[in-house]
């Protein structure tokens, strides 16, 4: 039995770098939608928040819609094997 090593270092580099790829695309989303808070002075309440922008939510939500293709996509993978 010989194993490739080459190979097995194509399959690690590869699953490492879409992991890594889409974890960074799903804390985009998260960072998009997430609520921030109002800069000190700017209201009476310490609790205030500002809602994300319209571009920041378009943002998050093309962010969502890629992890959700690779998702797929590697379900197909899967299941078409």
């Amino acid at each position: 039995m010989s194993i490739d090593w080459a190979a097995l270092g194509q399959v690690f580099g590869v699953s490492l770098t879409v992991t890594v790829g889409i974890v960074g695309l799903f804390t985009v989303g998260i960072v998009g939608t997430s609520r921030k808070p109002n800069p000190a002075g700017a209201e009476e309440s310490a609790a205030a928040t500002i809602a994300p922008a319209a571009g920041a939510r378009a943002g998050a939500m093309v962010a969502y819609a890629l992890c959700a293709a690779a998702v797929a996509y590697g379900i197909y993978l899967i299941v078409a094997g």
